[in-house]
C-alpha cells in the first residue's frame, strides 16, 4: 500500500451504552463476525502494517477477540474515556517508536473498504500530511463537518454540537478514519484541548492545529455506507443490510444465480462457486462452501458445511457443522445432516436425520430414517457403505456398520452390523384377523345406541 512503514491504531474503547447489551459493542456481529474482526480483516487485506488496539479497562473479551484474529496486535488501555485524541494517545508507546505513516480507524465503523484505506495513504503520497475520510450525508444531523479552503484542503473539522448554523449547512461530513505523515504525531496530539461542548479531546481538532502550522489535510471521499458508525441495534441492522447487499453482489458477479437476492443471507466467509443456483430464503451461517453447479432450493439453513459440485439440496434442508455433501448427491426436504458425509450420488430425499456418520457413494436413505447417534452421554458413528439401500422409517442405532450393497427393510431398528449385500429386517410378524373390523364396528354401534 505504501513504501513507508505503517502503523494502524484501532480505537475500541467505547462502551456502546445505546446497544443495551452486556457484550462490548465491537463484539456484536455482522454476517457472523464481530465488528472488530471485520476491521482487522480490512486492515490485513489492505497491506502489511503494525497494529495497535486501544480498549477500555475490563474489556478482556475484546482483547481475546483481537488476539484471536491478529495475534501480533499490540493492545493498550485507555484508563478513562476522554475523547478520541485521548484514546489515540493511549497508544503513545507504539506511536513514539514508530517512524512512518499512521492510520487511525474505529472498531465500530466496520464497513470501510480496503481500497479506501489505500486511497487514504495515496493522499499522503500525493503531498498531504494528513488525510481525512469524508462523505456526503443524506441527513447530516449529528455528524462533524469538514471545513475546506478555496484549494479544497481541510482547514478544520467541526463537531455537530460545536458547529454554527452556517457550518451545519455544509454537506461534507467526517467519515472517521484519518491518516498521518507527520514527523511528530504525538506532539500534535498533545496540543489538542478539550474546550468544546463535550469537554473531550477530539482527534478531529488536529486538523486545525496542523493547518495553523502549514500542514495540508486532504479530504478523501468515501460512500456514506462505508462511514456508517454503529452505536445502536438499529444501526447494527443497517450495517448488516449493507454487508449483505455487497456480499450478494459479489456472489452474482462471480457466477452464481440468486433467484431472490434480498432473501439470501450470507456470512463473511461464505464461498459460492460458478453456476450455483440459490432459491429464495436460504441462510448461510459461517463456514459454508458451495461448489460449482450445485442447486440450493428454497428455505434451507446451513452452518459449517460443504456442498460439492452438482449436488441438489432442499427445499427445507438443514446442515449443521461437519456436513459434507458429495458431488451429485441429493438431499431433500426436511432432512437434517450433522457431522456426516454423503458421498457422491448418495440420496436422502426427505424426512431424515443423518448425524455422526457416513453414507457411501450411490446409497439411498429412505424417508423417515434416523441415525441414532446419541446414547445420552456420548456420540457414536454410523457407517453405511457404497450402493446400500436403507428402507423408509429405519432407525440405525450407532455404533453400527452397514456393508456395501446391503438392503435394510423398511421399519427396521438396526443395532448390529450388517454384512455387504445382505438383507436385514427387524420387525414384529404381522397378525391379521379376518372379519375383526366388521364385528368391532357392529359391537360399538350397539353399545352407543344402548348408552
Amino acid at each position: 500500500m505504501t513504501d513507508q512503514p505503517l502503523l494502524i491504531v484501532i480505537l475500541a474503547a467505547g462502551k456502546g451504552v445505546r446497544m443495551r447489551s452486556e457484550r462490548p459493542k465491537v463484539l456484536h456481529a455482522i454476517a457472523g463476525r464481530s465488528m472488530l474482526a471485520h476491521v482487522l480483516d480490512t486492515v490485513r487485506s489492505a497491506g502489511t502494517a503494525k497494529l495497535a488496539l486501544v480498549v477500555a479497562p475490563g474489556m478482556e473479551a475484546v482483547r481475546a477477540e483481537a488476539a484471536r484474529v491478529a495475534p501480533s496486535i499490540e493492545i493498550f488501555e485507555q484508563a478513562t474515556q476522554a475523547g478520541t485524541a485521548h484514546a489515540v494517545l493511549a497508544a503513545r508507546p507504539a506511536l513514539e517508536r514508530h517512524e512512518g505513516d499512521v492510520i487511525v480507524l474505529f472498531a465500530d465503523t466496520p464497513l470501510v473498504e480496503p481500497a479506501t484505506l489505500r486511497r487514504l495513504v495515496g493522499a499522503l503520497d500525493s503531498g498531504a500530511q494528513i488525510a481525512a475520510l469524508g462523505f456526503e450525508a443524506e441527513d447530516a444531523t449529528g455528524y462533524g463537518r469538514l471545513l475546506l479552503d478555496d484549494k479544497g484542503h481541510v482547514i478544520a473539522v467541526r463537531e455537530h454540537r460545536d458547529a454554527t448554523e452556517a457550518e451545519r449547512s455544509l454537506g461534507l461530513c467526517i467519515g472517521g478514519g484519518m491518516a498521518f505523515r507527520v514527523p511528530d504525531l504525538v506532539g500534535l496530539l498533545s496540543r489538542i484541548g478539550s474546550r468544546n461542548a463535550q469537554g473531550e479531546y477530539y482527534l478531529t481538532d488536529i486538523v486545525a492545529i496542523a493547518a495553523a502550522g502549514a500542514l495540508v489535510t486532504q479530504p478523501v471521499r468515501c460512500s456514506e455506507e462505508e462511514a456508517l458508525g454503529i452505536n445502536s441495534r438499529e444501526q447494527l441492522a443497517a450495517a448488516e443490510a449493507v454487508y449483505q447487499t455487497r456480499a450478494r453482489r459479489r456472489a452474482m458477479e462471480q457466477g452464481a444465480t440468486l433467484v431472490a437476492p434480498e432473501t439470501v443471507w450470507l456470512s463473511f466467509d461464505t464461498a459460492i462457486g460458478r453456476d450455483v443456483t440459490i432459491e429464495p430464503n436460504v441462510f448461510f451461517g459461517p463456514g459454508v462452501v458451495v461448489e460449482d453447479g450445485a442447486h440450493i432450493m428454497a428455505n434451507c439453513h446451513f452452518v459449517g458445511a460443504r456442498i460439492r459440485a452438482g449436488a441438489r439440496v432442499g427445499p427445507f434442508a438443514r446442515f449443521r457443522p461437519g456436513t459434507d455433501i458429495g458431488a451429485g448427491a441429493r438431499v431433500g426436504n426436511f432432512v437434517e445432516v450433522k457431522n456426516a458425509t454423503l458421498e457422491a450420488g448418495a440420496k436422502a430425499n426427505h424426512l431424515s436425520y443423518i448425524g455422526d456418520g457416513r453414507v457411501g457413494e450411490g446409497t439411498n436413505i429412505g424417508a423417515g430414517t434416523i441415525f441414532c447417534n446419541y446414547d445420552g452421554f456420548n456420540k457414536h458413528f454410523t457407517d453405511v457403505g457404497k450402493g446400500a439401500f436403507v428402507g423408509s422409517n429405519t432407525s440405525l442405532v450407532a455404533p453400527v456398520k452397514i456393508g456395501d450393497g446391503a438392503y435394510i427393510g423398511s421399519g427396521s431398528v438396526i443395532s448390529k452390523n450388517v454384512e455387504a449385500d445382505a438383507l436385514a429386517l427387524e420387525r414384529s410378524p404381522q397378525d391379521q384377523r379376518p372379519g375383526w373390523a366388521a364385528k368391532f364396528r357392529a359391537a360399538m354401534g350397539k353399545r352407543k345406541k344402548s348408552g
